[in-house]
């Protein structure tokens, strides 16, 4: 019996994708004491809390935190489960980043409130660009980079992966982002991509890195997922469906509303298991009203 072709996504599916109206809404990650991480971002990093709820029937309670409304910028969604202080965050995740006018400044902001400064202001190596990094309380990194007056502050979030161009064309392709930048670091030994859906100075994009020679990570169980706008999210799952039909991956939720919410979602899995979450464009505005 002869072989079935396999399915290739089709150029009208993959040319929607790149024209839907999307942007990054989220980062879910979990926290052991949600006020402790609440003071640390808005008197170390400038954020602001934008809301918090408390679901004591599920037993976790939720933060978001951002440099502006979430209608129009990138946030953090920080989850306290009731009772868990600490969490693995595992090999995988790299870190965020927080763009500022003056790092120096930042960074001893967050020594003098007893945060970790795990790399010194200062110029990157063979480059002008001034960063530093530090850690919050439970231990995530953020990468801070001087960088004039930008829209959107939160502007990083770093994962490592274990194929590159394998996950830059699955973004491309599922999330219909556009490779902003590509490095290669031989002397150090990784190569980093830049994607999104603006430049980099404008907007929030994913920070993909290949080292060497590693082909797996820890996911740990600290960070959970990043959620990205849509206007449709069962044309949306068509696309990623085809896309990890092609390049592994798979959808984790079905697209359809979350009972109770009614907003509309769908899920998935990469080719190295980082979870993303497409969310309805006007019932997430609605969710927020």
């Amino acid at each position: 019996m002869a072989e079935s072709a396999p399915v290739t996504p089709s150029a009208e599916l993959l040319e929607w994708s790149k024209k839907d109206k999307r942007r990054f809404l989220h980062a879910v990650y979990r926290v052991g004491d949600l006020d402790r991480t609440i003071k640390f971002y808005t008197e170390c990093f400038g954020m602001k809390l934008l809301r918090k709820r408390d679901i004591p029937e599920e037993k976790y309670s939720n933060a978001f935190l951002g440099f502006g409304p979430e209608e129009s910028h990138f946030v953090v969604e920080l989850t306290y489960n009731y009772g868990v202080t600490s969490y693995d965050i595992g090999t995988g995740f790299g870190h965020f980043a927080i763009a500022t006018e003056d790092v120096y400044k930042m960074v001893e902001t967050v020594r003098a409130k007893g945060g970790n400064v795990t790399r010194e202001p200062g110029p990157v190596k063979g480059g002008n660009s001034v960063i530093a990094f530090v850690k919050d309380p439970d231990g995530y990194t953020f990468e801070l980079i001087q960088r004039g007056q930008t829209p959107e502050p939160l502007c990083q979030i770093m994962l490592r992966v274990g194929d590159l161009d394998r996950s830059i064309k699955f973004y491309e392709k599922a999330l219909g982002m556009r490779l902003l930048r590509k490095i290669d670091r031989p002397e150090y030994k990784y190569t980093l991509a830049m994607m999104g859906y603006a430049e980099e100075h404008e907007t929030t994009v994913l920070e993909l890195t290949y080292n060497y020679g590693v082909l797996e990570y820890t996911k740990g169980n600290a960070y959970a997922q990043v959620a990205i706008s849509t206007d449709d999210v069962y044309k949306s799952a068509e696309v990623v469906k085809v896309v990890t039909e092609e390049f592994g991956g798979k959808i984790t939720r079905q697209p359809g509303p979350i009972p109770g919410i009614n907003t509309k979602i769908t899920s998935f899995l990469d080719p190295d298991g980082w979870k993303t979450v497409l969310v309805d464009n006007e019932d997430f505005l609605k969710e927020l009203q």
